[in-house]
């Protein structure tokens, strides 16, 4: 994965501020991140370097894997390593958010959000939301547009189905980014590698390469606390034919995973912010 910079001060956009007195929803929080977050999409991708450089890259990246079934003559290990490496994708660029979460650090906002009346954690969970849409829209082309070329197919239900699937696992999976991000916040000189060693350890232990039952029973036991575990057995599941009742319980998990990483971010986010009320150890440097 390519180092993540800084964006352009002029994509960080504009945010409205509360009236004097009025301590900011985090709901409200959230949304005027997420409109920096969009700002900060289009400085980093136009529709040409999307399109053909990076889904290009992408793609790639998932046929490579897909030609290894085509070598082995194995149908079932074809679809096993193209649909891990479909959704994967998309975890893949959630991850980033790891590295957008310190853009506010090197731009020298963070210590103006740290002293803001409202609370932390709201600031960053909007602030890093476009990963999510660009991520299944990544995972989205490979499963439904790629898939079919090599012969993994989709019913319309099975496809919308895994679509929301997709869309639910690269949600609960940005929790996980984000606590990440909140241990970052610390030395933000470690960003892009731990977002890429984070990204390579997701996929070597969640199924997507092999199977998790392979792995010692400590490392399935970890597995189970990721979200891209059940989402990715939900997608699978889907993929086979299953019906709701198959991908029911792999997606209910997903989502507690899901929260409990998020609330574990939040209480990571709203430490940093304390400790740097305290001592007075936000600066502007990375």
């Amino acid at each position: 994965m390519p180092e993540l910079t800084t964006p352009a001060p002029e994509a960080t956009g504009s945010v409205r501020r509360p009236s004097p007195g009025r301590r900011p929803s985090p709901g409200r929080i959230v949304a005027a991140a997420s409109r920096v977050a969009l700002a900060d999409l289009r400085t980093v991708y136009t529709p040409l370097t999307w399109s053909v450089g990076w889904l290009g890259r992408i793609v790639t990246q998932v046929v490579f894997f897909a030609i290894i079934g085509l070598l082995l003559d194995d149908r079932e290990a074809l679809v096993r390593l193209f649909v891990g490496q479909a959704v994967m994708v998309a975890v893949v660029e959630v991850f980033m958010s790891v590295a957008s979460t310190t853009w506010e650090r090197s731009t020298g906002t963070l210590a103006l959000l740290v002293s803001a009346p409202g609370p932390l954690w709201p600031v960053f969970v909007g602030r890093s939301l476009q990963w999510i849409p660009s991520g299944v829209a990544t995972s989205g082309v490979a499963l439904f547009v790629v898939g079919p070329f090599l012969g993994v197919t989709w019913t319309v239900g099975a496809a919308v189905a895994a679509g929301l699937t997709v869309l639910l696992t690269a949600c609960a999976m940005y929790g996980v980014a984000l606590s990440l991000a909140a241990v970052v916040l610390r030395g933000p000189r470690w960003r892009n590698i731990v977002s890429n060693v984070a990204h390579t350890l997701v996929m070597l232990v969640t199924g997507v390469t092999v199977p998790v039952a392979t792995w010692p029973g400590w490392v399935q036991a970890l597995a189970q606390t990721l979200p891209m575990t059940h989402g990715l057995d939900g997608v699978r599941a889907l993929q086979a034919g299953g019906g709701p009742g198959a991908v029911g319980e792999p997606l209910l998990w997903a989502f507690l995973t899901g929260a409990g990483w998020f609330a574990l971010a939040a209480l990571g986010f709203t430490l940093f912010g304390e400790a740097g009320r305290r001592d007075g150890t936000i600066d502007l440097d990375e």
